[in-house]
Order: C-alpha cells, then sequence, then structure tokens
C-alpha cells in the first residue's frame, strides 16, 4: 500500500517520517504550510523532492533558492518567484537588497522585461517583508 492508498477498513495510512520530513520542508521553501493530498503526484512532491532532493548535500536552500528564481524569471514564473522570496526573505537566507542584486543581475541573462518583473515584485516583497516586521516589533 502506497501512503496515498487507503487501508482495507477505508482509513488513511499514517503519515510515513519520509512524507512528515517532505511536508514540512515544503512549508520551510513556501513559507506556510502545505496540504498534504492524495495519489502518485504528492507521493513524488513530498516524499521524493522535498524530503530527499531539497535535503541532499551539496546545495543548501540559499543555492537552491538561487536556482530557482532563474528557473523562474527565464520561464516567467513571478507569481511563483514571489512565494519563494517572501520565504527566502522570512527563513533569513536572503536580504532585501540580495533580492534586487538578483533581479538585475538576471535583467542580462533573462531580458529586462522579465528582470523587471522581478525587481518590481521583489520590491513589493520586501516592503511587505519589512512592514511585518514593524508590526511586529511594534507588538514586543
Amino acid at each position: 500500500m502506497t501512503t496515498d492508498q487507503t487501508s482495507a477498513n477505508g482509513d488513511l495510512p499514517p503519515t510515513s517520517e519520509l512524507r512528515q520530513k517532505g511536508m514540512d520542508t515544503m512549508a520551510k521553501v513556501y513559507g506556510f504550510e502545505m496540504q498534504d493530498g492524495p495519489g502518485d503526484f504528492y507521493a513524488y512532491l513530498t516524499e521524493h523532492l522535498f524530503a530527499d532532493v531539497w535535503n541532499r548535500e551539496g546545495l543548501n536552500f540559499r543555492d537552491r533558492r538561487l536556482l530557482i528564481f532563474g528557473v523562474l524569471a527565464a520561464t516567467g514564473q513571478i507569481d511563483v518567484a514571489e512565494i519563494q522570496a517572501g520565504a527566502a526573505l522570512a527563513n533569513g537566507e536572503l536580504t532585501g537588497d540580495e533580492l534586487l542584486e538578483i533581479a538585475l543581475f538576471l535583467c542580462y541573462y533573462v531580458g529586462w522585461p522579465q528582470g523587471s518583473r522581478m525587481n518590481m515584485m521583489f520590491g513589493s516583497v520586501i516592503q511587505k517583508h519589512e512592514a511585518k516586521l514593524a508590526k511586529q516589533k511594534k507588538t514586543t
């Protein structure tokens, strides 16, 4: 029985340690709790990509995030890059200045229109992050 199949009595099997590790890594990568789901898609997503690949030695989360920004900029997926940028700031993997430098650098490789879109999006994410930090500071 795979982790997404039901048992004979119709109950879902308990979440495996590997699946939980993947779900925990997904939450860190995206910056918010992810919902688990049925089927092979979620098994590969959580147990392979996030539990295994994201946690392999050789690259840290920051390195992987930098690679993702390049891919997302090149493929025009600025909305997904926005999620990644927020998580990178929240996790302390990148600073606002580093995000803006990434956008400038990418302009030369993915073109100025895409790089400019990344720059504008990063600026917005940085403002939201700084506002959140200021609000947290006021409440403490």
